[in-house]
């Protein structure tokens, strides 16, 4: 099966509950899974050269901001990774609908991801605060099909 390294942006600790859970549904498919709660480029680099498959899982803040776990990691590969075509990757935002930058991290990340040639696996999964209470229980029926993906 697959390694798979959870790269978590979090402010609350709702992103954190979703990559547990998504490390508990994924293990039991028999994937070898990490989560990185305050990732670094290291970190990164041990999933982008085809390797292994990074799931970004992030809330965003303010209007659309990255939370502080996260952002580093952001910025770090977008001024020193650059192409990244090997990079297989997938995708699980949180946000709150009644902010205009809906997602916003997750969104800023997928964009970077494919900008660098990165192939997304699946769609980007969208958790809207205003809608779903239980993120990590919302999530679970994409992740499982996500980890079939693989």
């Amino acid at each position: 099966m697959s390694k798979i390294g959870i790269f978590v942006g979090t402010v609350y600790g709702n992103s954190l509950a979703v990559a547990e859970s998504a490390q508990e549904i994924l293990e039991q498919q028999g994937h070898e899974v990490t989560i990185f709660d305050e990732p670094t480029l290291s970190d990164w680099q041990q999933y982008n050269a085809g390797e292994g498959i990074a799931l970004v899982i992030t809330s965003s803040t303010g209007q659309g901001d990255l939370p502080d776990t996260i952002a580093p990691l952001f910025y770090e590969i977008q001024d020193v990774v650059g192409y990244q075509p090997e990079l297989r990757y997938g995708v699980i935002a949180l946000g709150d609908s009644s902010y205009d930058n809906f997602c916003g991290a997750g969104t800023r990340f997928d964009e970077l991801l494919t900008e660098q040639s990165g192939m997304r696996i699946g769609d980007v999964l969208l958790i809207d605060a205003m809608e779903d209470d239980v993120p990590e229980e919302y999530a679970k029926p994409w992740i499982q099909s996500w980890g079939e993906l693989l």
